[in-house]
């Protein structure tokens, strides 16, 4: 059995608890018989009886704590199942907010329940990096990190974007070609690269394809910075599977042009 705290991070686990209202000792608007009640109804589990009351006697007798033992102890798809249920109690009795805050609250809440659900999916960043030595770059790849590490790549694609300008702009200085201008879009540069990287080795016909590939899938993002991301006063973000399919997609692709042009990715 892994510790509450193992299972919910400390990263995540005051947006967690303030979804369910959780920070005094309570669950959301239980009182003691609702919440056996709830859990009866919904998950086939009496917190009062053995042997479904183990689950919920690890911290304490509050309901948040009992909670709080049910989720380190409960099989993982009960708990869950038990998490959704609590979401949809919480929104048709009305006990949620509304704007900004809710929405951050839902993200973190349904990137815990994915965790149960064997859901979580973790973006492999080892293609971002600072490849010269510029406090601006360093801190631009920071931020990508940090905006990763607490769930919310679509809240950083603007900044991939601009990483990748600037990786794309290096990568055709190393390989001999004139220095991009302001005017070169991220396709552009990458279609320089490109054409750079194929004068100087013969690559398979395979790897070729997917690099030459590679110049449309970076013009499509072109239009996501622009339209879907905090570098314009935009509501409409990237939803967040999409998020996460685009990061994949565009560090898959820097991982593998690192690979076979492993010289020039050198620090």
């Amino acid at each position: 059995m892994q510790s509450y705290e193992a299972l919910v991070t400390r990263l995540d686990r005051a947006a967690f608890e303030e979804a369910l209202q959780m920070q005094s000792g309570y669950v959301l608007d239980f009182s003691d018989r609702t919440f056996g009640d709830f859990f009866c109804t919904e998950v086939g589990i009496d917190p009062d009886a053995a042997p479904g009351s183990w689950l919920f006697s690890a911290y304490g007798t509050s309901k948040a704590k009992r909670l709080r033992s049910f989720i380190a102890r409960a099989q993982p798809h009960l708990v869950a199942r038990t998490l959704r249920a609590l979401w949809e109690y919480r929104e048709n009795n009305v006990l949620g907010g509304s704007g900004a805050r809710e929405e951050r609250l839902k993200e973190v809440y349904f990137k815990i329940v994915g965790k149960f659900e064997g859901e979580e999916h973790t973006i492999d960043a080892t293609g971002i990096e600072a490849f010269e030595a510029n406090e601006t770059l360093q801190e631009l790849v920071a931020a990508i990190r940090r905006d990763l590490d607490a769930g919310r790549p679509n809240a950083g694609l603007d900044r991939l974007h601009t990483y990748c300008m600037k990786r794309f702009a290096s990568l055709v200085i190393k390989h001999g070609g004139e220095p991009c201008g302001e005017n070169d879009a991220l396709h552009a540069r990458v279609g320089k690269y490109v054409k750079a990287l194929r004068a100087e080795r013969s690559l398979t016909e395979m790897s070729e394809r997917i690099i030459k590939s590679s110049i449309s899938t970076f013009e499509a993002m072109n239009s996501i910075r622009n339209n879907q991301s905090f570098a314009h006063d935009k509501e409409a973000l990237v939803p967040m599977e999409e998020a996460k399919f685009i990061y994949d997609s565009v560090t898959a692709l820097l991982r593998f042009i690192k690979a076979v042009d492993a010289q020039k990715f050198e620090d």
